[in-house]
Parts: C-alpha cells; structure tokens; sequence
C-alpha cells in the first residue's frame, strides 16, 4: 500500500503524525489531504528523511536545486551545496547534474542529506544518448523507464517527469511562437527527439508503465514543465496551458493508482499574471500542490535573481502556491557556489514566509514576536525569531554602539528608549 492508498483506507501513517506536529494541524488533515491529493509527503522505502508536507493549508516549503554541468564536474562542492541548503534551511533539494557519472553523484548527495531529494531522470537518459550514440535524437525510449528505476532505487523522493509534451503542445508552441524560445532542458530535449523520431513523448504514451514504476519505489511524481516561459513576454500562451491541461488530466489518473502527485510551473511571469497562474492551476487539477519555480517578474536584473524570484515567490505563496524553487544569484550567468545557493535559500524562505502570513495567518506570530523583541530592545530574542540569525548577530557585532541597548542607526538617539523614559507598552 502507498501512503495514498493508505490515506484513503483511512489509515493514518508515522509521517502524517510527524507532517501534523510540525505544521501544527491535526493528523486527519493531513490524512485527508493526502487522500483528496491536495497534499504530498515525499518518501522513499530506501532511506529515512526529514519529512516535508507539501500542499494546502501547509506553509509554503522551499526547494534547492544543485547539480553539475558539462562545464563544471565538482562533486565535492556539489555535496557542499547540498549541506548549505540544507544549513539555510531548505525544504528539500533536487539533484539536477548534466556532466559527471550520473547515479555516483546523486548517491553521493543523497548520502550527505537529511533532505528529500528529487531528480529529473529525462537528462541522464538523454544525455548518455548524446554520449554514446552522438545526439540527444538517438536516445533509446526504454532507458527513460530503466533510469527512472534506477534513480529510484537510489532512495530519490520526488521526480519531475516531463509527461505534458505531446503533439498538441508542440503544435500549440509552433503555431503561437515565442520571445524566448524554449528554456526548459526536458522540454528541449523531448520536443527534439519527438520532431526528429516522429514519434510521441513515451512518457506521455506510456503513462500506465511509468505509474507502476513511480508507484512500485513511493516516489512522488513532480510533472515537470517543459514549455514554462523563460521570459516574462511569453507567460501564460497557449503552450504553456496546453501541457498544464494534460497533466492536470494525468494527474488525477495517478493519484487514482496511488501516487502522489505535484504539479510544476510556470516560470517567468509578470506581477499582474502571478495571481491567475495559481489559480487556473488550483482550479484545473482539483487542487494539487502547486510547485511553483521562481517565478522572476521581471527580465533584465542578471546578478539579482535571487531578490526577482523572492517578489514573485511571495506573491506566488499568498495566491495558494504551496512549494517554491528557489534562484540562486548566478541565475542566467552561471553554475552557483555554495555561498550563493545559502543566499538562494534565504531568499526564498523570507519569500514563502511573506506568503504565508497571507494565506496563513498563524505564521504572523513569529512576526508579533520580533515587534516585542524590538520594542523590548531583547537582542538575544531578536537573534532567536531571525530566519538568519548568524547574519544578524554578525553585522551588530561588527558595529556595535557604544549604547548596547540601542544600534548605530539611532545611537543616543533611539526612538524606543526616548520614548520608553515618559510611556510603556
């Protein structure tokens, strides 16, 4: 039984007593979320994890994606990577390489992490069929469902699996255009082999084959979004809706098998656009979670990103998207270090937060207690309800006044301490 076909038995699971403790809700909320697919547990029977509930009436959690390119094969730093986010205190983490031995380096991550981890399997698949055979065309469509298996065995909990592509999305992509082409690698590498092999997306085909394989290991299926737009101009088109629509489909035929289910989109969008996204989403695929990445509202900050997807996060997160994907600065430019990947985490984590004082109004008590701490002039408190305390200890340390009590802004002249000698709160 997976944790959805116990969800509906109406069995309630370990992790749904954990994913309550820590959300504070009851463990039927849970359950019933998990029945109704409007949440997600990623899980694995290879490895234990830090539990992470995704989904409505959760709070927003925060993704990082790491990984190596054909540029840059650094496996040690890709492990650093990995014990940054999670130090800056990511949600989980997807490991994305492109270059290296594919299954040493995911099994390296996974070993270094309490995360759940996810995976894009299409790359390696397409990749070694450029490696070995000289083009990305020439992968064998077998070794899709082979290396999802493998990656799964690995003890991967989530996998963003590009199903939506089909001949109507390609037709639909082809007959409208686009700005700023086709940005995403799956969506790149399976638009390519299907006008080159004239065949159909076999993810798409064979769906039932790549459920049973998702349901046999409990991973949970992230539906990847290959035709999301990668500048803000070609957001919400025709393409984009087409494969939402089609996986929206897929969707409720995988989660009535028994697996869990994530849907993922759209990437670069307009302010004004953010709020319609998320719910034509909610509404069109009854209500699974929604993974958004990014999104980046504007086009034209390179060496900023990290703060561009941080204003579409928080909106993102107020509107009802339930997961963020982190940006890193190095968006656009190049692979991250580490440092910019704890940056990326921050970032979005302040993000989800200014959603989720939106859409859950609870999580303003943190919030209240930073207001106290502050008029208190409680430094040590302030520290304590800061997302990075580290940083914030570290720049007052580094200027501390000659007045303790008070910060080298003000100095002798602090508003809270004027006015604390004639009035208290």
């Amino acid at each position: 039984m997976t944790i959805v076909e116990d969800a509906k038995r109406g069995l309630i699971t370990e992790e749904m007593k954990v994913v309550a403790a820590a959300e504070g809700v009851t463990e039927d909320f849970v359950r019933r979320g998990i029945a109704g697919g409007h949440m997600v547990i990623p899980m694995s029977p290879y490895r234990k994890v830090k539990l992470c509930g995704i989904g409505s009436g959760l709070r927003t959690k925060v993704n990082a994606s790491i990984g190596t390119s054909s540029d840059i094969v650094n496996v040690e730093e890709e492990i650093e990577k990995a014990r940054q986010a999670e130090l800056a205190g990511a949600d989980s983490l997807m490991e994305l390489s492109t270059g290296g031995d594919f299954l040493d380096i995911r099994r390296r991550v996974i070993e270094a992490t309490t995360l759940s981890v996810g995976s894009v399997p299409l790359y390696q698949a397409f990749i070694e069929a450029a490696r070995k055979k000289g083009g990305v065309v020439f992968m064998d469509e077998d070794d899709l469902f082979t290396i999802t298996e493998e990656q799964a065995k690995l003890g991967t909990n989530f996998m963003a699996i590009h199903t939506g592509i089909n001949y109507e999305t390609v037709k639909r992509l082809k007959h409208q255009g686009r700005h700023g082409g086709l940005v995403s690698r799956g969506g790149a590498f399976m638009t390519a082999w299907m006008l080159h092999n004239e065949q159909e997306n076999p993810l798409y085909r064979r769906f039932d084959y790549l459920v049973e394989i998702l349901k046999e290991h409990e991973v949970t299926l992230s539906f990847g979004n290959g035709m999301r737009a990668g500048a803000c101009h070609d957001a919400t088109d025709r393409a984009a809706i087409q494969e939402l629509l089609i996986n929206a489909e897929l969707a409720d035929q995988a989660h009535a098998a028994g697996v869990q289910c994530i849907m993922e989109g759209p990437g670069h969008i307009p302010l004004d656009e953010i709020a319609a996204n998320v719910q034509l989403e909610k509404r069109v695929t009854n209500n699974k979670p929604f993974y958004m990445l990014g999104p980046l509202v504007t086009d034209i900050a390179p060496g900023y990103d990290d703060r561009v997807a941080a204003i579409g996060a928080s909106v993102s997160s107020a509107a009802g998207a339930d997961f963020i994907c982190y940006v890193t600065p190095a968006e656009h430019l190049a692979l991250p270090t580490p440092e910019e990947v704890y940056e990326g985490v921050i970032s979005s984590r302040i993000a989800a937060h200014v959603g989720d004082m939106v859409k859950l109004p609870k999580t303003r008590e943190a919030d209240l207690e930073m207001g106290h701490a502050r008029r208190d002039l409680d430094w040590e408190r302030q520290y304590a309800v800061s997302l990075n305390a580290k940083k914030a200890r570290e720049i007052r340390s580094a200027r501390m006044p000659a007045d303790t009590d008070a910060c080298t802004m003000c100095g002798d002249f602090c508003a809270i301490k004027i006015v604390q000698k004639n009035f208290h709160f």
